[in-house]
């Protein structure tokens, strides 16, 4: 059975949020995005995890990608990339125990040796994860290597991490984009799977599903999809559940971009508005202090 996505549904997944916490009591997300010429993708997942509630965003990527993020998101904190692999593994080694939700995907270079390290290790390390773009684009292209470390995380320990393909990257994973494949696919490989299609489908483990009917045109630019990644991010970091903050990052991010296409129309919004109409998206659902 499919349960719908809905306002209700997403208030009854209300994080406590207290007005006496400080920036380590919301998270801190670790954005591992971007390449030279893909600053774009860095910029907008860096925004929508600040944009999420968390405490702390740090980015991880190489130096020459963090220009435009620098400018753009002051208030992140950034890491560059080794020179080597090897080191560059090193490097978040020594991050991970500050990291309480890892991204990893938007922007990447896929033929800088580096990525594919670092999702081996991420996959094999981090607590919580999430998988966009690039990433994806590595398992499918490597599935012998990292679909096995993919389906092992929760027998050792770890949370199951959330892919966030569009239909495009969803059937070069598992051979076609539908809601049958999607359940087939998160349950073999006991995982959590948002398609981005129209309408947005989640399969958790293959055991529950949920589906959001809400198509915008104006969503449908490159882009969106990397907001929504750092807003996934940004929640599990401040300690939902992963299938919580998959479902709520897709209604928020959906509802931003409703106020976003009244506001300055479908054919005229860019992806870089929507963190700007995240407070709309969270009073709608009323995730805000109470002050108690």
């Amino acid at each position: 059975m499919t349960e719908d996505i809905d306002s209700k549904l997403v208030s009854s997944f209300c994080p406590v949020r207290d007005d006496k916490g400080h920036k380590g009591t919301f998270g801190t997300a670790l954005i591992c995005a971007g390449s030279e010429f893909m600053t774009g993708a860095q910029t907008l997942s860096a925004e929508g995890a600040l944009r999420s509630g968390v405490g702390m965003v740090r980015v991880f990527a190489p130096g020459n990608s963090m220009i435009s993020t620098k400018v753009n998101c002051p208030c992140a904190m950034y890491t560059s990339y080794a020179d080597t692999a090897e080191e560059t593994v090193r490097t978040a080694g020594k991050l991970l125990g500050r990291i309480s939700c890892v991204l990893i995907g938007p922007g990447l270079d896929t033929e800088d040796e580096r990525n594919a390290a670092l999702l081996y290790f991420f996959l094999c390390n981090a607590e919580h994860l999430v998988i966009d773009a690039s990433a994806l684009t590595l398992i499918a292209k490597e599935s012998m290597t990292f679909l096995p470390l993919l389906s092992q995380r929760t027998a050792k320990g770890l949370s199951p991490a959330v892919l966030t393909p569009h239909a495009g990257e969803f059937k070069r994973l598992a051979g076609k984009a539908d809601e049958e494949a999607c359940i087939a696919f998160a349950s073999k490989n006991d995982c959590i799977v948002i398609l981005k299609d129209h309408n947005t489908f989640i399969s958790v483990r293959g055991e529950k599903s949920y589906v959001l009917d809400a198509s915008n045109s104006g969503m449908s630019k490159g882009g969106s999809g990397d907001v929504l990644a750092g807003l996934l991010t940004g929640l599990i970091a401040q300690g939902m559940s992963e299938e919580k903050a998959a479902v709520s990052a897709v209604y928020i991010h959906s509802a931003a971009g409703s106020y976003a296409a009244e506001d300055l129309g479908k054919r005229a919004m860019l992806p870089s508005d929507l963190p700007s109409f995240f407070t709309d998206a969270f009073e709608e659902v009323m995730w805000e202090a109470k002050g108690e």
